[in-house]
Order: C-alpha cells, then structure tokens, then sequence
C-alpha cells in the first residue's frame, strides 16, 4: 500500500511539474507603453535600468520563478542577492511585489511606466504583451 501510495504522489507531482513547464509566462506593459527589447527588461528586473516602474508577484508562485529563469537566466536565490546588494548601496529598490495577476494588470492600466510579467491565459485588453517567455 504505501508503495502505491508513494508512486501515485510522485506520478502527481510529475504531472504537476509538466504542467507548470508547459505554462506560458508574458511580460506585459501599458496599452499605450513603448515595447521594452528582452535586454530592457532584463536590465530593469536587475535594478540596472529604472525607466520602469518593474513589478513582481509573490515569491511562492511558479510564474515568478518561470520569469526570472527566462527573463535573466538567475534563479531567484540569485535575483534576491542582486537586489540585497542594490539595496544596500541604495542604487535601486526591488520590484513592488503584488498579490496576483489581476494587481498586476490593475497597476499597469494605471501606470504607463509599469512593467510586469503574468501567465499568458491571464491575458486582456487592459495590457499589452511586450514578450513571451519560453
């Protein structure tokens, strides 16, 4: 029994791995906002270009670790230490953290200078697809 049990968590979490690789991260700006190139948004995720106002979702969530890996090519262990040093030479201030995609989406129509990433079914009018991650 508790090998079939073991097995069945493991098929699981296989099949739960799959489909958040399959899972189609966008970063995403204001309808009326310029098109950042993937080496702009790179830079302003890695506080080394602040003409945007970058935003993140909660460190839990496997979009955010979806974006970093694609977007920077660090992990998020590697992300936070870039911003602990910024931030303690006081260069840059990380990214504001939202709660989920629909905060995301909000302070973008609301901020032409925002920037931020959401999974790509989450997708409306009220932004615009700048890149998509894969």
């Amino acid at each position: 029994m508790k090998i079939s049990i073991v097995w069945m968590a493991t098929g699981l979490s296989a099949l739960w791995l799959s489909a958040a690789s399959q899972a189609e991260t966008v970063v995403v700006v204001n309808p009326g906002a310029a098109v950042p190139s993937k080496d702009q948004i790179t830079d302003v995720y890695l506080g080394k270009d602040q003409s945007m106002a970058p935003l993140d979702l909660p460190e839990s969530t496997a979009v955010r670790a979806d974006f970093y890996k694609k977007a920077t090519g660090r992990d998020l262990a590697q992300v936070k230490a870039t911003w602990s040093r910024l931030m303690f030479s006081g260069k840059a201030q990380p990214p504001k953290e939202v709660a989920d995609a629909a905060a995301v989406k909000k302070a973008i129509a609301a901020d032409p200078k925002a920037i931020g990433y959401i999974d790509k079914s989450a997708v409306d009018s009220s932004v615009k697809v700048a890149l998509t991650l894969d």
